[in-house]
């Protein structure tokens, strides 16, 4: 669901992520006043599936979003986002707005600001610090996917869970476990026996199922 556009205040969380970056300039702020856009969506909705043209950028203002890939009947978890941050869905950057096999899904209701791309191409042309910005998410997202990379062929289950535990970068209890389970690449009756025995040791932990 679209939000009121001409509330022109909707972008102040998105700016104010990027000037942790660099300081951005008043004509920088107007275009993206100008063409992002306030979005809502409801818990367990998709933000962005396969069916849809893969043609922007969100950054999510609150709530929980999951991505995820379909392998037959099953779905892969590959990220989670809480907040604060910039998501989208898997895209080449030669291939323009094509179809991603990526699903990007609200795991709560989320409100979001949708950055098109066409708005990102034309900042990196015309404003210097788009180009500084964008340079220092970059290195931050490729940092984030090396480490998904590492956890992921971790062999041991138990060693995975303990490994992504120490990172202290996913809020577990916000995660429903099957979803958990699916990203850690184990089944859920094995997370549930890890999950068992930290609950052992910490009984004031808790975790949606």
């Amino acid at each position: 669901m679209v939000l009121n556009p001409n509330n022109k205040s909707f972008v102040r969380p998105l700016i104010q992520y990027m000037e942790q970056y660099h300081k951005i300039s008043s004509a920088l702020v107007a275009q993206y006043e100008m063409q992002c856009t306030p979005v809502a969506v409801k818990k367990n909705k998709h933000i962005v599936s396969p069916i849809d043209h893969n043609a922007a950028l969100y950054f999510v203002v609150n709530g929980i979003v999951r991505g995820f890939v379909k392998d037959g009947d099953k779905d892969i978890t590959t990220w989670f986002c809480f907040g604060n941050n910039i998501v989208g869905a898997i895209r080449h950057p030669d291939q323009g707005s094509n179809h991603s096999v990526e699903y990007l899904q609200a795991l709560e209701d989320c409100e979001l600001i949708r950055i098109p791309y066409t708005l990102i191409e034309y900042a990196y042309a015309n404003y210097q610090e788009a180009n500084i910005v964008g340079r220092k998410l970059l290195a931050l997202h490729y940092h984030a996917a090396s480490e998904r990379a590492i956890l992921a062929r971790i062999p041991n289950a138990s060693r995975r869970y303990q490994k992504m535990e120490e990172s202290r970068k996913t809020d577990l209890n916000k995660i429903p476990l099957r979803y958990l389970a699916s990203y850690l690449g184990m089944r859920l009756e094995t997370l549930s026996r890890l999950r068992s025995k930290e609950l052992s040791k910490n009984p004031e932990q808790a975790i949606a199922v």
